[in-house]
């Protein structure tokens, strides 16, 4: 009866049929097949791993890797943690289905906004709480192999419909009056907000508080950097963040239009511990320039991932480091696809509005998984 209900739900709130999941591909590659594996500041990988520790340590497979990890000296050198990612686990390259190996490359960032506890005529665009109305179904219970899948509705005469969309929250009914957190002074940063995730708001007295992630509506996420060069407005290569702040600073006519095209919607939560950064998926803070945002279908959450690309300031410069999978995103599905969190700051924002550069990924799985000289 479960698995009749859940089955009616997916078709009713996304019209299709319950999808099937493809295993991405990996092929088990050398140390000295990884591209600048050497040349990497290993040591400053370790905090990162520690903190996916803390929520992964408790499995089999990382219980072991996690107490190592934890027993190397405070002051470890590079040598010494690049002996130890080598000595725990294997690198598996991802591949696409059609076996190419490269895929899309992004960043993102945590921004700045200015905002208040109050609306007035300056302060008038919402943050959200998650609204007590909002549905969640976990598919899983259902269909095991559903295991990361949900779906979001509301309940409406006895029914379950999809949940409001960014146009209906933007309207004049209002339908999520009560349930916000604060006010801020500008619809287009608060647009990026959603999209980065999280973010810090600096009241009129100078005080500063973090948002984050809680929750979203349910429906799917649509770049409107995508949909511009569809329809013609920018070519699809000068697309980043602001290239299209500015089309829509020109086109104030066409920007609510615009932004409302994107359905997606996101609930925050007020943060206290500003200073540490901001929570990811897997429950840990995020390390600026280490932690990664994956597809958690394709990457598990908590594991090292070799990232292969470049610099995108100036598209050349090689960009190859070990990073932990401490995150997702509403866009960030695929077999090779990542985003990388930057931190805050000029320079943060810099890198994340302009990274769309084109890798590969390696994922660093544990020896015991593959059966290879299994650690005592």
């Amino acid at each position: 009866m479960k698995k009749i209900f859940a089955l009616c739900l997916l078709v009713l709130l996304t019209g299709c049929a319950v999808p099937k999941i493809a295993p991405t591909k990996h092929l088990v590659i050398t140390w000295e097949a990884m591209p600048g594996w050497t040349t990497d500041n290993h040591a400053a990988a370790i905090p990162a791993f520690l903190r996916s520790c803390e929520k992964i340590r408790e499995q089999n497979k990382w219980r072991h890797i996690c107490a190592a990890a934890a027993a190397l000296p405070k002051n470890v050198d590079d040598d010494t943690a690049r002996l130890f990612f080598e000595k725990y686990f294997m690198p598996q390259q991802l591949l696409q289905k059609d076996n190419s190996e490269i895929g899309l490359v992004t960043g993102y960032y945590e921004p700045l906004l200015q905002g208040a506890l109050q609306p007035s005529a300056r302060y008038q665009y919402p943050i959200y709480a998650r609204p007590d109305d909002l549905l969640t179904i976990e598919l899983g219970v259902a269909y095991p192999s559903l295991q990361k899948r949900k779906l979001r509705g509301r309940l409406a005469n006895g029914k379950i419909i999809p949940y409001h969309s960014r146009a209906d929250i933007n309207g004049e009914s209002n339908p999520l009056a009560g349930h916000e957190l604060l006010w801020v002074d500008d619809k287009v940063a608060l647009f990026f907000l959603h999209i980065q995730g999280s973010g810090l708001v600096q009241l009129p007295n100078g005080d500063i508080i973090g948002v984050g992630y809680t929750d979203q509506n349910g429906h799917v996420y649509l770049s409107i950097g995508r949909l511009l060069a569809q329809r013609g407005d920018m070519e699809l290569e000068d697309v980043n963040l602001f290239s299209i702040r500015q089309w829509l600073e020109q086109n104030p006519q066409r920007a609510d239009e615009l932004l409302h095209s994107n359905p997606s919607y996101i609930f925050f939560t007020r943060r206290d511990a500003v200073a540490e950064g901001p929570i990811g998926s897997l429950g840990v803070t995020l390390t600026p320039e280490r932690s990664l945002a994956v597809d958690n279908e394709k990457i598990t959450l908590g594991a090292p991932v070799w990232l292969d690309t470049v610099m995108p300031d100036d598209g050349k410069t090689p960009l190859q480091q070990l990073m932990m999978a401490q995150d997702t995103g509403g866009a960030i599905n695929g077999d090779i696809r990542a985003d990388v969190f930057w931190g805050r700051g000029t320079r943060a924002e810099k890198m994340a509005g302009l990274m769309k550069t084109h890798g590969r990924l390696y994922v660093l799985i544990p020896k015991a998984d593959l059966n290879i000289n299994k650690p005592e």
